[in-house]
């Protein structure tokens, strides 16, 4: 079928039911174009209205093939002696294939309806044209408000059938991307904010990056295709470095405070914590107030005992005031008595904010994920429910999007974490006051499943791994279970899509990217090898001159590409 073919063609025959009610199966010689993933129809009258029930290939089995004796001679093409013998050979083989019905597409729903009409045997089969499936695959045209262009159909041309999602479903019931290491996940993630960022968008987008692979979305501030002439918009990106990152104290949590401390932290301990917050938090309710106040808290429990034989806690409220200094009371902590980045500086309508993470321990990566989220989600309630003041913290007028990489960092499967429990309540309420989550992670089966279950639309790409793959068949509804077990036959860059975001499962190739893509595998062999070259050499030798000398004219960071 040529690009942008309008013609449906007319590809098998029904022979009768498949194995489950939605499913029918068809005969067909042709091999190429009734492939997994493609999509057919046939004609069925819907009352006074004939319909075109479409639906998607899941399985094919050869029934009818030339004798093995033809086959077995690789010097004689098969077709050569089924001639001979006065045989098509070309029409020698026949293939059963099994349909899994979707529906016809109502225009006025904008969705697919079944409307449970099966097929009669002999009934013809056609495959659908490239302009059918643009029509009603996608539940958005590309470039129109609310619609993310991420790739085409796989089964066809590249761009000839476009894979558009609907960012309004994508928002606001969530998003997961689910791939193995080097599937393209970072990549189709970099397609997304594109798209979040184009002008028929402009959306207020904040990437959570532990592995400091988003910083190449700054070059889409200067290009041109982001930018529109009609009321001058032009997008911003920010990148917040480690060194940016600051957490108030007064924002932690009972629960982040004790998660934080050492292993080792005993139950007395914790009960002090838990009466110096609670002491602390009821007297400064409308304060700010810092990690020295409860400090003085703590210290205030502590006595010597008296001449009645009480016991001493000093040596409680010792090693407790010790394992807080340990965490918190150190040169360059990310927590502050009073500054923390303002929510209005990293969520704006048509700004891209990058949180880089990627020197931060992993537990303090949680509880600035757990304590960012949790004023996002309060701040979007107030302002939906009309109670945040005007320039507060509290007023977040717009919806947001948070993208988590590594998502499994911030609700792992079987571990108690801070960030889990803020993750659900948003995953599950978050709908209601505009703030969609994006969770994008190379092992599903260490991700929550709740967690996972609560994304309602799926990018998957390639899994190798069988309990990922388990997972993903267990916790993901929108795909069928024949799309998925093509996942280790994807290569990088090709992606099943299902959930609301679409109209129905699709198998996708994800399109380029305009940005330059920062998750790159190192090219460790070309790496190891310039650095032998007569050019790398004399760098080195340039370098180690200005190092030594006793006031060099100029700080060194990087040497054509090598960190020193």
């Amino acid at each position: 079928m040529k690009a942008n073919d309008t013609t449906d063609a007319l590809t098998g025959t029904v022979k009768g039911p498949g194995e489950r009610p939605h499913e029918f199966l068809f005969i067909t010689a042709d091999n190429r174009r009734a492939r997994i993933g493609e999509f057919v129809y046939y004609t069925a009258r819907d009352g006074a209205d004939e319909r075109r029930i479409i639906g998607n290939i899941t399985e094919r089995r050869l029934v009818r093939n030339l004798p093995d004796t033809f086959l077995s001679d690789p010097e004689t093409p098969p077709a050569v002696v089924s001639s001979l013998i006065g045989l098509d050979g070309e029409g020698c083989e026949l293939y059963e294939i099994t349909v899994e019905t979707v529906g016809y597409f109502h225009s006025g729903l904008g969705d697919f309806v079944n409307p449970r009409i099966p097929p009669q045997p002999g009934d013809p089969v056609f495959l659908a044209s490239s302009q059918t499936l643009s029509d009603c695959l996608s539940p958005r045209h590309a470039g129109e408000t609310g619609s993310a262009h991420v790739g085409s159909l796989l089964t066809r041309e590249a761009g000839e059938v476009p894979v558009v999602l609907s960012i309004k479903d994508v928002v606001s019931t969530h998003l997961a991307i689910l791939a193995s290491t080097g599937a393209g996940k970072s990549y189709t993630a970099g397609v997304l904010v594109e798209e979040l960022m184009m002008p028929y968008n402009r959306a207020a987008v904040l990437v959570v990056d532990p592995h400091g692979e988003y910083d190449t979305l700054r070059s889409i501030e200067d290009d041109p295709r982001f930018h529109s002439e009609r009321d001058g918009y032009r997008p911003e990106v920010k990148i917040f470095t480690h060194e940016r990152v600051h957490v108030r104290f007064s924002s932690l949590t009972e629960a982040d405070i004790k998660y934080l401390l050492p292993e080792g932290t005993s139950d007395k301990m914790l009960h002090f914590l838990s009466q110096a917050f609670r002491q602390l938090t009821a007297t400064r309710q409308n304060e700010l107030w810092g990690y020295h106040d409860l400090r003085d808290e703590v210290k205030a429990q502590k006595y010597e005992g008296d001449s009645r034989g009480e016991s001493s806690n000093a040596s409680s409220i010792e090693g407790l005031l010790w394992r807080l200094d340990s965490r918190f009371d150190k040169p360059n902590s990310i927590f502050s008595d009073s500054e923390h980045i303002p929510l209005a500086d990293l969520f704006r309508p048509g700004r891209c904010t990058v949180l880089q993470l990627s020197d931060i321990e992993q537990n303090e990566q949680q509880v600035v994920v757990a304590t960012l989220l949790r004023r996002v989600n309060k701040a979007r309630m107030m302002s939906v429910r009309g109670e945040a003041v005007p320039g507060s913290d509290n007023e977040l007028r717009y919806p947001v999007f948070t993208l988590l990489e590594e998502a499994h960092r911030f609700a792992p499967a079987g571990q108690t974490v801070v960030s889990t429990n803020v993750l659900k309540q948003i995953l599950s309420e978050g709908r209601k006051f505009g703030v969609g989550i994006g969770l994008i992670t190379q092992r599903p089966g260490k991700l929550d499943q709740d967690v996972l279950s609560q994304c309602m639309t799926q990018v998957i790409m390639r899994i190798v791994n069988p309990i990922d793959q388990d997972t993903v068949a267990k916790s993901v509804e929108g795909a069928g279970r024949q799309l998925l077990q093509e996942l280790p036959a994807l290569t990088k860059g090709q992606a099943v899509i299902s959930g609301v975001g679409v109209n129905t499962p699709v198998m996708c190739r994800v399109r380029e990217r305009i940005t330059k893509h920062g998750g790159e595998t190192f090219d460790a062999p070309s790496e190891w090898a310039r650095w032998h070259t007569k050019e790398e050499r004399e760098h080195r030798e340039q370098d180690s001159a200005i190092l030594a000398s006793p006031k060099p004219t100029k700080k060194v960071e990087k040497i054509r590409g090598f960190q020193i």
